[in-house]
C-alpha cells in the first residue's frame, strides 16, 4: 500500500499517538480524517495541515458517530485506504477499592471505548475498502489497531484497561484471515510506555520511576517512534494478522 495519495482516517487522532500518526501520514502524501472527541485539538490540528486533513468529532464507541466520520471522509476525499485506531482510555482502578467493587459502569466505559470503540472503526472501515481499485496485491485497505503491552501484562488497577487491550489483540488475527479474502490487511501494534497525554499528568518522580523500568533506550518512547512504525506497516505487503510489540524490552511488573 503506497502512502501517497492514500486516504487515511485516524481515530483519536487529536493528540499523543494519533497526533503523530496524522501528521506522518500527511508528510508522506496522504489526505486524513481526523477522528476525535477533543473539538478544540483536533481543529486545531487540521489547520495545520492545509487542504490535507479534515475534522470529525467523533465518539468512537458511538455507532452513529462514527457512521456520519466515515461519511465525512469519503464525501471530503473519495474512498478510505487506512484506518488507524489510537484513541482510548486508561483509568486506573483497583477491582476492589477502599470504597468497594469497581463500579461495573466505569469497567463498562473503557470496554466501550477501547474495545467496542476499535471495532466500531474496524468494521465500518471495512466496509468502504472494499470498494477500493485493489493494487498488484490484491490489497484494498490496511487497518492499525492500538493495544498496550497491558493486554499482556497487566498491573494491579489495570483490570479494566488490560482486559479491553487483550481484546483488541484477540481479535486481530481472526479479523485478518477473515478480511484476506477482500484484501484488507489488520495488524495491532502494542506500545509501551511513551511520552503522550496519558502519562503527562503523572508526577515527575513517578514518571523517573517507570523510566528506570525501561531496558533500552532508557526513556519514554517518542509518538514519532509510533509513527515511523504505522509507515513501516502500511508499506510492508507481508505483516498481517500479527501484534508488534514497541515496548523497548519492557516487560511490566505486577505494580
Amino acid at each position: 500500500m503506497e502512502i501517497k495519495n492514500s486516504i487515511a482516517i485516524v481515530a483519536g487522532g487529536a493528540s499523543g499517538l494519533g497526533e503523530a500518526t496524522v501528521c506522518g501520514l500527511v508528510k508522506e502524501g496522504s489526505k486524513v480524517a481526523v477522528l476525535d472527541f477533543d473539538e478544540e485539538k483536533g481543529k486545531k490540528l487540521v489547520l495545520t495541515l492545509d487542504d490535507n486533513a479534515i475534522f470529525c468529532k467523533t465518539d468512537i464507541s458511538d455507532e452513529v458517530s462514527v457512521k456520519d466520520a466515515i461519511e465525512k471522509t469519503i464525501t471530503a476525499f473519495g474512498a478510505i485506504h487506512i484506518a488507524v485506531n489510537c484513541a482510548g482510555i486508561a483509568p486506573p482502578a483497583k477491582v476492589l477499592g477502599k470504597k468497594g467493587p469497581i463500579a461495573i459502569s466505569d469497567f463498562n466505559r473503557v470496554i466501550q471505548i477501547n474495545l467496542i470503540g476499535t471495532m466500531n472503526i474496524v468494521r465500518l472501515a471495512a466496509e468502504k475498502m472494499v470498494y477500493n481499485k485493489p493494487n498488484d496485491d490484491g490489497e484494498k485497505g490496511v487497518i492499525i489497531n492500538t493495544a498496550s503491552i497491558a493486554a499482556f501484562e497487566g498491573q494491579v488497577g489495570q483490570a479494566a484497561y488490560s482486559a479491553s487491550k487483550a481484546g483488541v489483540v484477540g481479535m486481530t488475527l481472526p479479523i485478518a484471515r477473515e478480511f484476506a479474502d477482500i484484501g484488507i490487511r489488520v495488524i495491532t501494534i502494542a506500545p509501551g510506555l511513551f511520552d503522550t497525554p496519558m502519562l503527562a499528568g503523572l508526577p515527575e518522580k513517578a514518571r523517573a520511576s517507570l523510566i528506570q523500568t525501561i531496558p533500552f533506550p532508557r526513556r519514554l518512547a517518542k509518538p514519532s517512534e509510533y509513527a515511523m512504525l504505522v509507515k513501516h506497516i502500511i508499506e510492508n505487503p507481508v505483516l498481517n494478522g500479527e501484534t508488534i510489540r514497541l515496548d523497548s524490552a519492557i516487560r511490566m511488573g505486577a505494580r
